[in-house]
């Protein structure tokens, strides 16, 4: 009997071989999710009654008007090891007042690699007595714990956990930052990052990397370039990046922290931007032949298409098929898809990412 799982992933992938008929792309390359345990994040709101609390979620109506609080008491979604500390944490917290009065939602972010950061946030104002009781909750379920309420954030330790994902038989250290992004399938992101370094086999010189985030991609692809130039704008991220390329010891990527729209502007010599100048990076020292981008979901503005355009290989990674299909048109006319991959990092919901390797006409 075919599982439900199976069926919508089918049903995805029917989806995107019909709305990229037109781009006439290769067999779709089809890479599935653990049916249970798969995401690394979860939160929940904190429900209280007259004599308990137990974590929640809501649910609209039919009608999508009214939310209707439903209790969790497991969540099969998430990772095993957050389903084992939902109710040994929910249960410590009941215990003491002091960390479970005003409390309103509870969230987990896990890692492969075995640990685990929860943000306890509250609607009060937390105190030297909630500090003590936090470190020692921390210290007894072998956790980190930051807490948070309004103009509040107090870190007990980290506000990070370390992620490490093996990719052709290297293992890769990621610095995952509370509250940033990160990609929430870590089993499905492994594939992805396995595809992507495969694509880049037949590459070689020098590689530009537009928002690169925490250098998710940019790590593994280290090994198929000669020198990477990868760019993001948000200082976490870039400051995230550079602590990951750091701790892998890898010596062939530079940081820029600019916009894509900026980093076609300096490229075109248009403006001149003092943070490369800060960076030691110089843009006349690398001579691109692969681009590789990662857009947010509304996509690559028309200036960076254009910009992609120019260069010999172009691997997209796209968190929205929409308006993948959109860019496709234009890149299109330069260029031929030659490899095509469906990742299902959202298995039970509509949302898909996809892989295009596309070679200059």
């Amino acid at each position: 009997m075919t599982s439900a799982y199976q069926q919508q992933l089918q049903a995805k992938v029917e989806r995107i071989r019909t709305q990229f008929a037109e781009f006439q792309t290769p067999n779709l390359e089809v890479f599935d999710s653990p049916e249970q345990h798969f995401r690394m994040r979860a939160e929940f709101r904190i429900w209280h009654t007259d004599t308990d609390l137990f974590y929640a979620m809501f649910e609209r109506n039919t009608d999508n008007k009214e939310k209707q609080v439903v209790r969790v008491d497991n969540f099969p979604i998430a990772a095993q090891s957050i389903n084992d500390l939902m109710p040994v944490l929910l249960n410590a917290l009941k215990a003491q007042s002091e960390l479970h009065h005003r409390l309103f939602e509870v969230d987990f972010l896990a890692t492969l690699s075995g640990e685990m950061l929860v943000t306890l946030i509250y609607h009060r104002k937390l105190d030297e007595q909630w500090i003590a009781a936090a470190k020692a909750l921390e210290q007894q379920l072998n956790i980190k714990i930051i807490g948070r309420s309004r103009g509040q954030k107090l870190v007990l330790s980290d506000d990070f956990v370390v992620e490490q994902l093996e990719i052709d038989g290297r293992n890769y250290f990621y610095k995952q930052i509370e509250g940033g992004f990160t990609q929430p399938n870590a089993k499905v992101c492994e594939k992805m990052l396995h595809w992507a370094c495969d694509v880049a086999n037949d590459a070689s010189g020098h590689l530009l990397e537009l928002y690169c985030g925490n250098g998710n991609f940019t790590l593994p692809l280290s090994q198929k370039f000669e020198r990477i130039l990868a760019t993001e704008l948000a200082k976490s991220s870039v400051h995230a990046a550079e602590w990951n390329i750091a701790k892998n010891q890898i010596e062939n990527i530079q940081i820029a922290r600019l916009a894509a729209e900026e980093f076609t502007q300096a490229f075109h010599g248009e403006r001149e931007f003092r943070r490369l100048q800060e960076a030691q990076i110089n843009l006349s020292e690398y001579q691109f032949d692969t681009v590789f981008v990662d857009p947010p979901r509304a996509g690559i503005d028309d200036a960076t298409l254009q910009l992609l355009q120019q260069f010999k290989r172009i691997i997209y990674i796209s968190c929205n098929p929409d308006t993948l299909h959109d860019n496709l048109k234009t890149l299109s006319q330069t260029h031929r898809i030659q490899r095509f991959a469906l990742f299902d990092q959202f298995p039970y919901t509509h949302h898909v990412e996809s892989g295009v390797l596309l070679e200059k006409i």
